[in-house]
């Protein structure tokens, strides 16, 4: 499965530091991406409506509001929120995760990675524009639709918490689904707090998936976040 297309895709870019805003529409322009920049939250609603990016890149520390109060706006005009923050605390990237934000990249920040994540956020946009049932991760086959699993073209066989688990961070492939966006998901309202099922969960899903489940390749863990889906095409 091929990657997104970066021609035609307008990046938004808020920070209040020019310097940073200079960095990455160097490195965005770089692959072909058309870049937009706002210094402050006011700059950032307007080029929101008047230029219509499908991502936007969101500093925390605005000075005329707080970029956690800006996550709810931007992801309600339906565009794609990652943020881009020194703010490196669990708590900070929790917060921003449910309320809603694509992903998470702490400063100082690689080049490289954003631009991974800014694809991920893509693939998930694209994903539920086509509705697309069938997820690839490496030689593993999520099949959405049909609610079956295989690993080098054999069905494997999970528990019914192991597929719902999967199956959710299999709908934001390649992006952070936090502890408690998992746990209401798959076990419910009142279990947000219950960190331990999704261990369970996912040894069982490591041990059945992985060639060495010691050295995951398939789901990684988010210490104090969440979960993530790799190696999706």
């Amino acid at each position: 499965m091929s990657g997104p297309k970066t021609g035609g895709v307008t990046i938004l870019v808020v920070d209040d530091e020019p310097a940073i805003r200079r960095l990455l529409r160097a490195s965005l322009t770089r692959v072909g991406y058309t870049v937009v920049e706002a210094g402050t939250a006011r700059e950032a609603l307007a080029a929101l409506h008047i230029d219509k990016p499908e991502v936007v890149l969101l500093d925390l520390g605005l000075p005329d509001r707080d970029g956690l109060e800006m996550i709810p706006l931007i992801r309600t005009a339906g565009v794609a929120v990652i943020v881009v923050s020194a703010r490196d605390a669990t708590e900070q990237k929790v917060a921003a995760l449910d309320l809603g934000a694509d992903d998470y990249v702490s400063k100082p920040f690689d080049s490289d990675e954003v631009l991974a994540r800014i694809r991920a956020a893509l693939r998930h946009r694209l994903a539920s524009e086509t509705a697309v049932p069938v997820v690839y991760s490496g030689e593993v086959e999520i099949d959405l639709g049909a609610r079956i699993v295989r690993r080098a073209g054999e069905e494997v066989h999970l528990t019914p918490k192991e597929y719902a688990m999967l199956a959710e961070l299999a709908k934001s492939p390649g992006r952070v689904v936090t502890h408690s966006q998992l746990l209401k998901a798959v076990w419910g309202p009142g279990h947000e707090s219950d960190v331990e099922y999704l261990r369970v969960a996912a040894r069982g899903i490591r041990r059945k998936l992985e060639s060495d489940p010691a050295q995951p390749q398939l789901i990684r863990n988010e210490p104090g976040v969440g979960y993530r889906l790799l190696g999706v095409g």
